[in-house]
């Protein structure tokens, strides 16, 4: 999808080989995600699956996603097929989908298939609920993966974020992270810097009151 599976299969498996894995870190302790581009006919999609598995040089891929709803009806069948049939090969460990409405995981659920997909990916945040569709995943008991869970950082600012981050002690994004964890989402934070990085998985330590959740999710935009 992003053209780069090769280079992240090669930095893991190096880093799995190096004296920088203390922990003795194993290929089954990396979840490896990747996704089909544009859905199309069943023989492309089975095809392009294979050949991010190849490409990886992980051995599978732990989450294959269909990276939009695009291209009609019969293509996202099609595709969701592939995916059903890489993971019965064991090229792929666990299918989902991105950006899919109600409407989408509908027509999916109605065509009966043989595995249902256990991920949808959409951007949720505070300024971004999208309440149906989380509500209906987790009816469904599709995991949300939420990205963009920071707003990509347009919002840390924002004077309720700013206030409740002083209250609870931690760094807007942190907060930001936490609602996501509280909804039950999967939130997946982006940075290109060390130390954000490590501080955004440092939200062990709080928990946001009800209130202070209510008022979050009041900030939907």
């Amino acid at each position: 999808m992003y053209d780069n599976e090769k280079q992240t299969g090669t930095a893991i498996k190096a880093f799995l080989a190096s004296d920088a894995n203390a922990e003795g870190l194993t290929r089954d302790d990396i979840h490896f995600t990747t996704k089909l581009a544009r859905n199309s006919e069943y023989d492309k999609a089975r095809k392009s699956i294979s050949t991010s598995v190849k490409k990886s040089g992980l051995g599978y891929i732990d989450l294959f996603l269909l990276h939009s709803p695009y291209g009609g009806k019969e293509a996202r069948l099609d595709s969701w097929r592939a995916v059903e049939d890489a993971i019965e090969a064991g090229e792929v460990k666990t299918g989902g989908v991105s950006n899919y409405g109600v409407k989408h995981l509908k027509e999916l659920m109605a065509s009966k298939p043989r595995i249902l997909p256990a991920v949808n990916q959409i951007e949720v945040h505070p300024f971004n609920t999208r309440t149906e569709i989380t509500s209906f995943c987790q009816a469904n008991n599709i995991v949300v993966e939420a990205y963009a869970p920071l707003v990509r950082a347009l919002r840390m600012k924002h004077p309720t974020i700013v206030l409740l981050a002083e209250k609870y002690s931690c760094t807007p994004a942190q907060l930001l992270v936490r609602w996501s964890l509280q909804h039950g989402y999967v939130p997946l934070p982006k940075s290109v810097t060390k130390e954000r990085i490590v501080a955004n998985a440092e939200i062990g330590g709080f928990e946001i009151g009800k209130e202070d959740m209510s008022t979050m999710d009041g900030l939907d935009e």
